[in-house]
């Protein structure tokens, strides 16, 4: 077969698909209306708080003082120490790679400033993409320098505060919640229906008594699987791109990298989920258990996904789960892009997890429809 008839009939398959979902004007209404509103709800409504966070230590002082204040660090029960750097060269490398939510920098002249009498500065640097955790950081580091600072002034006999926090917020220096929740959001719900669409994809077929008809027609059942594919991710790129403009235009979030490098990471993304939902829709024998077993899913995707809580902060055996999950790398994908700038070339930490979970699931979802008939 020729590559001109192969395309027809992928072209004919992907029509079919797109009027059975874009006939019903309420189906038309549900695939853009909760997108726009849940984004509003979101934007305004999240909250977050944080319990564990990891940092570097950069102790150009190398003295009594910082050792006995990196000390109340280590002893939080809140902060752990990731990395010692050796310069401040380390510190962006640290950051862009996600290894430490913040550095904390400790300049040479620290004893002798705070012996002086003088406020001692110390930076904290705090990675913001994840604006509620960089804020819940900033607040128990104010805790822990307050309590060093009322020591201090007891055991010295010293007036004002000893320690001054100079911060600095990478990626949101405002420390918006808005500038971590939309742009996960650009993932997350257009998943939702994504999930949904390709999950009833052929288990319509089964109970509107079409599915025999499909076997008949001249299509291999992989040609079918790639044309019910086709309309979910295009759907689901649609939706992004609603919730994208929304941050952009409505609640101001200035976007740092390329679109193109964005929807290069979305379109992946969206392949992986649909090949999840394609598997879920061949194992399915009707629209109800598809639905069934897709409502089941999305909970634990979306809670696994670092959108609710930092991975960092669960279980080590809920943070092994996690690394099967495609909502995860998809929200992380988009926050590096969107807030840091990153390229795709240093995303192989969420592409190649993507790739690997589109090559399991679309072969999957093939194989079932095949043995399933």
């Amino acid at each position: 077969m020729n590559i001109a008839a192969l395309a027809a009939r992928m072209l004919n398959i992907f029509r079919k698909e797109l009027l059975i979902i874009l006939k019903d004007p309420a189906n038309r209404a549900l695939l853009l209306v909760p997108v726009i509103v849940e984004s509003l709800i979101f934007g305004y409504a999240a909250t977050y708080d944080l319990k564990h966070a990891s940092y570097a230590l950069l102790d150009q002082s190398h003295s009594a003082a910082s050792t006995e204040l990196v000390a109340r660090l280590d002893a939080s029960g809140v902060f752990e120490r990731r990395a010692t750097l050796r310069n401040e060269a380390d510190i962006a490398d640290v950051i862009d790679t996600q290894k430490a939510l913040a550095v904390i920098h400790i300049g040479r002249r620290f004893e002798q400033l705070l012996h002086a009498g003088q406020p001692a500065p110390v930076q904290v640097i705090i990675d913001a993409r994840n604006s509620t955790t960089a804020n819940s950081a900033r607040a128990y580091l104010a805790g822990i320098i307050d309590q060093f600072n009322t020591q201090w002034r007891r055991m010295h006999e010293a007036h004002g505060p000893a320690l001054a926090i100079e911060t600095r917020a990478w990626y949101n220096p405002n420390l918006d919640t808005r500038w971590f929740m939309l742009p996960a959001l650009i993932a997350a719900l257009s998943m939702i229906q994504t999930l949904m669409l390709s999950a009833l994809s052929v288990a319509r077929e089964r109970e509107q008594g079409t599915f025999d008809q499909l076997l008949v027609a001249p299509y291999t059942p992989t040609q079918i699987m790639v044309g019910k594919a086709v309309p979910p991710i295009l759907v689901g790129l649609i939706q992004s791109t609603f919730i994208l403009l929304i941050s952009m235009f409505w609640f101001r979030i200035p976007m740092a990298g390329s679109l193109l490098s964005l929807y290069a990471g979305l379109l992946l993304f969206t392949i992986a989920v649909v090949g999840i939902g394609l598997s879920i829709s061949a194992l399915s024998s009707t629209m109800q258990q598809a639905m069934l077993y897709t409502f089941v899913l999305i909970m634990p995707l979306m809670l696994l996904s670092g959108l609710a809580t930092p991975v960092q902060n669960m279980p080590r055996a809920m943070q092994w789960l996690t690394s099967i999950n495609p909502l995860r790398y998809g929200i992380d994908l988009v926050h590096r892009i969107y807030l840091e700038g990153a390229g795709l070339g240093s995303l192989a930490g969420d592409i190649l997890p993507l790739i690997a979970i589109a090559a399991v699931t679309l072969p999957l979802a093939a194989w079932l429809f095949r043995h399933r008939l």
